[in-house]
Order: C-alpha cells, then structure tokens, then sequence
C-alpha cells in the first residue's frame, strides 16, 4: 500500500501491530470430542481477556466495549494490538486494537486517549473507544500484501515476508490513488487531467519483521487467512 495521492490516515481506522501484540486463532486447536468446538471458543474468550488485561491498557473499558459488540456470539480468533504515538505538540497517546472473529461477524474496536490540557487544573485525561460490528456478508475485500526480499531465492512455505499489510474493505471507507493521465504518445503535451483507482480502506494493518519480529508477521497472515475463509462462502 503505497506511489501516489493517498488521503491521509483517518484516526481510528488504521493500527500497527507492537511487539506485544497477541493473536489467536482456535479453528485446530484444543478439539476433543464433541465439545471440542465448545472449549476453543471459551479458550479464545478467555484468552482476548487476558491479551487486553496484560496490555494494562484501560483493560475494563476496552474489555466492556468489546463485549457489548460481541453479544452473545462466541470468539473464534482475535486480535489484540497496542501502541504508543507521538501528535505534533509531542504529547504521547496510546491506543488499542482488538479485533475478534464470530462465526458470523468482526468485530473492530479501536481506542484512544487524550492527555490533560496542560496549565489546566480542571481538565483530566480522556478515553475515546468505539466498536463496529461487521457480518461477514459486507466485508467486500480482505487484500494482504507482502514485501519479500530476494524473491528469487523464495521457498514456497517456508520464506517468511520481511513486512505484511492487512486492509479489510467493508464499504464504508475509501482511498483514491491519482496519476496524470496520458494518451500514449511521449510528443504529446496537452492536459489529459487524471486517471486513479478507488479502494475500499476501511481498516489497514502493517507489520514487518525488523521492527515486530518474525512471529507478528507470521501472526498477521495467519489472521488473515481465517478471515479470507470465513468470508468465502
């Protein structure tokens, strides 16, 4: 995802995975029996519980917002990502990411906060969450895209790619990419306007491996390739 006249990043809507991002996916683990299904969902549950609990993040807020989203539907795999930035006046803010499969929905909730107004005595940090719940009927694209060095020494299976980007579509946000337009003829000077392309960006993850590690690409794939499944059908 990058080349041209991209808009710029809309706040809550895109999220870099941290090293201590946690992803689970229960679809081949743990199965005994004929509650096996059962027992990975309570696992995944109890797991995202715990991922948002170890990030000492506001875990009782960001917990309580993911829950209302999720109702009664079981988790199937999830998501938990969090991070630090630095706005223009260099005030520090940190925001989380939790993402969760159901067996029909993703559930996308983002928060963040806003510090205390310095030389104001009256004003207190604030916390911003938001949830959105998506069946997997809307979601119109799941695009990943991989940075692989030295592609011609790749071993399908094995060569893990040195970054990944994750952009889930579902309609409701867009990027536009713009070039100038041309005819074909290199003599030609006139104004042909643009040309670009429309794509759905409603959510965009990255992650590589020098700055993550190797284990939160391979994670981010494989989040990626339950949700494709799921969304197949």
């Amino acid at each position: 995802m990058q080349g041209s006249a991209d808009l710029p990043p809309r706040p809550g809507r895109s999220a870099r995975f941290a090293r201590g991002s946690m992803l689970h996916d229960v679809s081949d683990e743990h199965r005994t029996g004929q509650d096996g299904g059962m027992r990975d969902t309570r696992i995944a549950a109890g797991g995202m519980r715990a991922a948002i609990e170890r990030s000492g993040y506001y875990p009782g807020l960001v917990f309580d917002a993911v829950s209302s989203a999720l109702g009664t539907e079981p988790v199937v795999s999830y998501v938990v990502t969090h991070d630090a930035l630095f706005d223009p006046g260099m005030e520090v803010r940190r925001h989380m990411t939790v993402l969760a499969l159901t067996p029909s929905r993703l559930i996308y909730s983002h928060t963040d906060e806003s510090p205390a107004e310095p030389g104001d005595a009256d004003s207190r940090p604030q916390a911003e969450t938001s949830t959105e719940a998506v069946r997997f009927a809307q979601i119109s694209s799941v695009a990943v895209t991989r940075v692989i060095p030295d592609p011609t020494s790749y071993v399908p299976g094995t060569t893990m790619p040195s970054e990944v980007v994750l952009t889930i579509g579902w309609n409701v946000l867009s990027h536009i990419e713009l070039e100038p337009a041309h005819c074909g003829d290199d003599s030609c000077e006139a104004d042909h306007g643009y040309s670009g392309t429309l794509t759905a960006d409603d959510l965009t993850m990255r992650v590589s491996e020098a700055a993550d590690g190797e284990d939160a690409v391979r994670q981010v794939l494989t989040f990626a390739q339950a949700l494709s499944e799921a969304t197949s059908a």
